[in-house]
């Protein structure tokens, strides 16, 4: 099979389909994938039937696990949505990329050998998108609409949980596997095997496809590799906040598609329990409010930047690494206007927050 001629003819149209899985904050949205009813084949026979479906079957192996399929499908996305070359956003990825790909290669080795290939999207919607063959892009709008890299690693995180388990490839196959589409049309140009196929797969819908299985998995995929890096463990539970700030606790959408996976509160939710565990049961955080061994520590204050309750869930991942790696055993200081437990730092004070001082003498009162 001449593979750069068969990917060249069929990207453009089969790929458009391949919407991909969107952000941390829906089911993976994926459009049926479209098999011809008859796709010409060797020497213009007819192949219908499980034939095509396992042509297809075939493409979307193509555009997961091979180079010039996964190259096609990235150049395809960038004409499609578009780039944004800012240098200084484009460098804040970029590190974003490196941290959080070290981060799953110490769990999951096939990372290296299917590199993410990623891109800075023009779109200003808060939104990112993992598609077959790690194929990514995160829009400038989550840049504009966070105040921390944190956050967006929380949401690259999230994304790269639903590519290390291929999950956009088992949902296609498994659409096809449900509905063969009609009215499609198809054309056929020369050439004498399967290669030379031409055939314009049509899109008749698109359809949100639900699987709370794999959302939650890819959530818990991206709290495990973000305890391998430096950022705040704090940001996953920090971005499903703002989300609910923005859409709504009962949110079940990527803002443009309704589906059935967990409200953000929930989600949000589910990583502040995960945050509880890591801290060994000390520290927690809800509606602004933290707390340590159940006692309040403080109300936080809001900023420009952030609400109240987002910017708690900081001060709680600052906690939750304190508590989790016996910190607690040494005295609450301030060093610099900030508040530390032994090495690990807690908060800086903001305008309306309690002085660092008091925060450090309520800290060594309840830890």
């Amino acid at each position: 099979m001449n593979l750069k001629l068969l990917t060249k003819k069929i990207v453009a149209t089969f790929s458009a389909g391949i919407i991909g899985l969107s952000l941390m904050f829906s089911a993976p949205q994926i459009a049926e994938a479209g098999v011809a009813d008859a796709i010409i084949g060797i020497g213009g026979a007819i192949i219908t039937g499980n034939m095509q479906l396992r042509v297809a079957k075939q493409q979307i192996d193509i555009f997961n696990d091979t180079s010039d399929g996964r190259k096609a499908l990235y150049n395809q996305f960038r004409e499609k949505y578009g780039v944004n070359d800012d240098p200084n956003l484009n460098a804040r990825l970029k590190d974003i990329m490196k941290k959080l790909s070290n981060a799953v290669s110490r769990i999951d080795l096939s990372i290296e050998n299917k590199p993410y290939l990623y891109f800075l999207s023009a779109d200003e919607t808060l939104n990112a998108a993992c598609s077959m063959g790690h194929v990514m892009m995160v829009n400038t709008g989550a840049f504009t609409n966070l105040a921390t890299d944190d956050e967006i690693a929380a949401i690259v995180g999230h994304e790269m949980g639903h590519g290390q388990k291929d999950h956009v490839a088992k949902g296609i196959k498994k659409s096809i596997n449900k509905q063969m589409i009609a009215n499609v049309a198809v054309s056929a140009a020369g050439g004498s095997t399967i290669a030379g196929i031409v055939g314009t797969i049509a899109l008749t819908n698109s359809v949100a496809h639900s699987d709370r299985k794999q959302e939650s998995e890819a959530d818990d995929l991206a709290w495990e590799y973000i305890q391998h890096t430096d950022y705040n463990l704090g940001a996953c539970a920090a971005v499903m906040q703002r989300l609910a700030e923005l859409y709504g606790e009962k949110s079940k959408s990527n803002i443009l598609k309704p589906s059935d996976h967990p409200d953000t509160g929930k989600r949000r939710d589910n990583y502040v329990t995960k945050l509880y565990e890591y801290s060994g049961k000390h520290a927690s955080a809800n509606g602004g409010v933290v707390t340590v061994n159940g006692k309040t520590f403080m109300t936080v204050a809001a900023t420009d930047k952030m609400s109240s309750a987002e910017r708690s869930f900081f001060v709680l991942g600052n906690l939750a690494k304190a508590f989790h790696y016996g910190k607690n055993s040494s005295q609450a200081t301030v060093v610099d206007g900030a508040v530390y437990l032994g090495n690990q730092k807690i908060i800086s004070p903001a305008s309306g927050d309690e002085s660092a001082e008091t925060l450090a003498a309520r800290l060594n009162e309840i830890k």
